[in-house]
């Protein structure tokens, strides 16, 4: 059996540029979902609502982040992981836990901007998504609740609550 290997990979706020190669990791990552370009050209376009980071490991993008805020701008912000997606080929790599810890600093700097303050971070998963362990590694969130039979399965919602951000890196290009 072969020990997990991390690979190097840059982070970076996605880009009009970004979108075709990102659209693809999407096609890979999520079989069930249809218009991947259209998908994530549209949440690029709802910034400052919404706040996209791609990953790049040897000159390919292999990732993808989506940050969304919650219910209005808010003084106390609510923030959903919407969508973390790494190309098949690349999982298992570090390039999801690299997104969320390299991009979640940039995401507050960019709220504090705005006259606001992280709160919490929601994230919603598939019941049995391996991903939940990330969640709680690197965000501390917790399941709260279980939807049954929502989208092709049961659907988890977890909450990292009262956030603390100041362990994270600064800047998502490391």
């Amino acid at each position: 059996m072969q020990a997990k290997r991390d690979i190097s990979v840059s982070v970076k706020e996605m880009q009009p540029e970004d979108l075709e190669t990102a659209a693809e990791v999407h096609r890979l990552a999520f079989t069930r979902q249809q218009h991947s370009l259209e998908w994530l050209r549209s949440h690029l376009q709802a910034f400052p609502k919404i706040f996209c980071y791609v990953a790049y490991a040897e000159e390919s993008c292999v990732g993808y982040i989506i940050w969304s805020q919650k219910a209005g701008f808010r003084s106390n912000a609510i923030i959903e992981l919407e969508q973390v997606a790494v190309s098949p080929g690349f999982q298992g790599k570090g390039i999801g836990r690299a997104l969320i810890s390299r991009t979640l600093p940039d995401v507050t700097i960019k709220l504090q901007k705005q006259g606001s303050v992280l709160q919490h971070i929601l994230v919603t998963t598939r019941a049995d998504n391996h991903a939940q362990r990330l969640y709680k590694e690197v965000l501390g969130a917790e399941v709260e609740a279980t939807l049954t039979n929502l989208y092709s399965a049961d659907e988890v919602i977890m909450v990292a609550r009262d956030v603390n951000t100041y362990h994270l890196s600064a800047s998502p290009g490391s």
